[in-house]
């Protein structure tokens, strides 16, 4: 039995542009889509890492809208940040991509420990 949805939007799908990037709103596209997952992983034991996740996904996407076609990359984002001397500060959107970035990380880890058979939740974790 499959718990798993497989979402409309795959960051497999997404197409990298030659100098620029990846383009921030298919990337948040296939951020949206995991949110389901984490509630179909455990509602109670992914709850952290949902809010965590959800939370990232709305600074950059915040970001996004206030220009989007300025923003249109990740790498156009950040770029902007830096040279505006804010990527480092708390909550900028540069700071939630490296965040997002560890929590795809973790749970892609997590992910292939259970794919690989391990039916223990916390020793996947």
């Amino acid at each position: 039995q499959s718990f798993l949805l497989v979402p409309d939007t795959r960051f497999s799908d997404i197409e990298l542009r030659e100098e620029e990037g990846i383009p921030t709103e298919e990337f948040l596209e296939s951020c949206y889509a995991i949110v389901p997952v984490l509630d179909k992983l455990g509602p109670t034991v992914f709850a952290p890492v949902k809010m965590d996740f959800v939370g990232n996904i709305k600074k950059i996407n915040q970001k996004f809208i206030t220009n989007k076609e300025e923003f249109d990359t990740l790498q156009k984002i950040v770029l902007h940040e830096v040279n505006a001397g804010v990527a480092q500060v708390r909550n900028s959107a540069t700071e939630a991509l490296l965040w997002l970035k560890r929590g795809l990380k973790f749970l892609k880890g997590f992910l292939t420990e259970v794919k690989n058979g391990e039916k223990n939740i916390q020793t996947a974790l």
